[in-house]
């Protein structure tokens, strides 16, 4: 099997594995995935919000809040994976799109 082929088996995985960030905070009763605090759930964590932070939250608003499509926050686990997992493959593919137009540019200026 390539390596190529093996890459894209591994990336797959992942995208499927992508629910664990939304099952296991829900299983163990965590609240949110670590890391994913918006300024106001660092504010309830820790008491303040990070002068950074509160600077930079309104600069950024993401395409997919909440990795979910808009009205599907209430309609259950299966619906949020299934969102989980569009959300994971339409990040991997923009990035996949991002560096083959880049590396594109770059080859393009090598050969001048």
């Amino acid at each position: 099997m390539k390596i190529i082929t093996k890459f894209w088996i591994g990336i797959a995985a992942l995208i499927l594995l992508a629910p664990l960030g939304l099952i296991l905070p829900e299983y163990f009763k965590a609240g949110s995935a670590w890391g994913e605090w918006g300024a106001d759930e660092m504010k309830e964590l820790v008491g303040y919000i990070p002068q950074g932070l509160e600077k930079l939250s309104s600069l950024w608003s993401a395409p997919i809040p909440d990795y979910a499509f808009k009205g599907w926050g209430e309609k259950g686990l299966a619906h949020l994976s299934f969102a989980y997992i569009v959300s994971a493959a339409l990040g991997i593919l923009l990035i996949v799109l991002i560096v083959l137009l880049l590396g594109k540019a770059l080859v393009r200026k090598e050969k001048k």
